[in-house]
């Protein structure tokens, strides 16, 4: 059951955020490669509509979870139902082909201190980042300009292990903006914390870290601090690609493999049938991929900027997944986005 709480400290009533809390890791040894129970998962929330970003708070138990529509954040936890703690106000949910909306979420690593979360969302002008405290939710712009369409808006945040915001962008329905610089989109973005862009960025004074991209959704790095990302193809290819600072991932001139050497090839392929990717996290040397129309899960073993062979788990068994995370309890945590109503968290046990 859900419920909308009246005031935050309602919802948060009793957390400890502990300063320096960090994720834990599903193995103790990270050249291990971890497992989960895909047979037995344990569903953490239920009777939710497009939940696109997820992200988890330091007390340990608590995540955030964004709903693209409604523009809704709530709290989800193992300990209550989901709560609304407040909503943001979206452009988007106009039909079945709008994309747009409350995409990703992050929250600060500093959050024990700062209290900052951090969102992608869509308004009538554009795709941009906001931040807000969740006492006030009173969002405050610090990345704007981002094209918007009804879709190819990409949308995933998250902090890297360098301390800067990432941000995935799609061509928005103009592949143009892939090959070009001074558009921020399709590309992955790279900011401090307040949105300004560092110095030693690969083009200077610019928040592109990578270009040439079509609609990256999701995004993680491994223990060694390599970036990984998925990213969307048009009708033949679907990609797993290794991120270098400055590469040129060949869209439109490229989907997928071949591109020559001016561009960067993915390390993994699938066909749009079998994959669809959205989120991505890479946990002790695998690389777990959310897979929309594939309704599966995609497991890739990574290392050094190579893939092995990938192996597809919960074929057909939660429908469209949409976001993957590693949760703080170790479990692999996952979105479904089926939508009306019937989309669910849930989370996976590590063997």
């Amino acid at each position: 059951m859900r419920r909308r709480l009246p005031a935050i400290g309602a919802a948060l009533a009793g957390l400890a955020l502990a300063a320096g809390a960090t994720t834990a890791s599903a193995q103790e040894d990270p050249a291990q490669t971890p497992g989960f129970d895909f047979a037995n998962g344990d569903t953490v929330a239920t009777g939710l509509t497009i939940p696109w970003g997820l992200a988890f708070l330091p007390d340990g138990i608590s995540g955030l979870v964004a709903e693209r529509n409604s523009g809704d954040v709530l709290r989800i936890g193992t300990d209550a139902d989901p709560a609304v703690l407040g909503t943001l106000e979206v452009a988007g949910g106009t039909g079945s082909f709008d994309e747009r909306g409350l995409l990703g979420l992050a929250v600060s690593p500093t959050f024990a201190t700062d209290g900052w979360v951090y969102a992608y969302l869509s308004t009538e002008e554009d795709n941009r980042v906001m931040r807000f405290t969740l006492d006030t939710f009173d969002p405050q712009p610090i990345v704007t300009g981002i094209p918007s369409a009804l879709n190819h808006n990409g949308g995933r945040l998250a902090f890297g292990p360098d301390g800067k915001l990432y941000i995935t962008t799609g061509d928005a329905n103009d592949t143009a903006n892939a090959q070009d610089l001074d558009s921020l989109g399709g590309k992955i973005l790279r900011v401090n914390p307040d949105g300004s862009v560092p110095e030693d960025n690969p083009f200077a004074g610019s928040p592109v870290y990578t270009w040439g991209n079509r609609n990256v959704q999701g995004l993680s790095w491994d223990e060694d601090g390599d970036m990984y990302f998925s990213e969307l193809g048009q009708n033949t290819w679907d990609e797993l690609n290794f991120g270098v600072a400055g590469g040129n991932y060949g869209w439109p001139e490229v989907e997928g493999t071949g591109g020559g050497p001016e561009f960067v090839d993915p390390i993994a392929t699938w066909t749009t049938a079998e994959a669809s990717p959205s989120g991505a996290e890479v946990v002790d040397g695998t690389a777990y991929v959310a897979a929309l129309r594939g309704q599966r899960l995609w497991t890739v073993p990574v290392a050094d900027g190579e893939a092995g062979e990938p192996v597809a788990e919960l074929v057909s068994t939660l429908g469209r997944i949409r976001t993957v995370e590693l949760g703080p309890d170790g479990y692999l945590w996952v979105t479904t986005s089926n939508g009306n109503g019937t989309d669910k968290v849930v989370r996976y046990r590590p063997i």
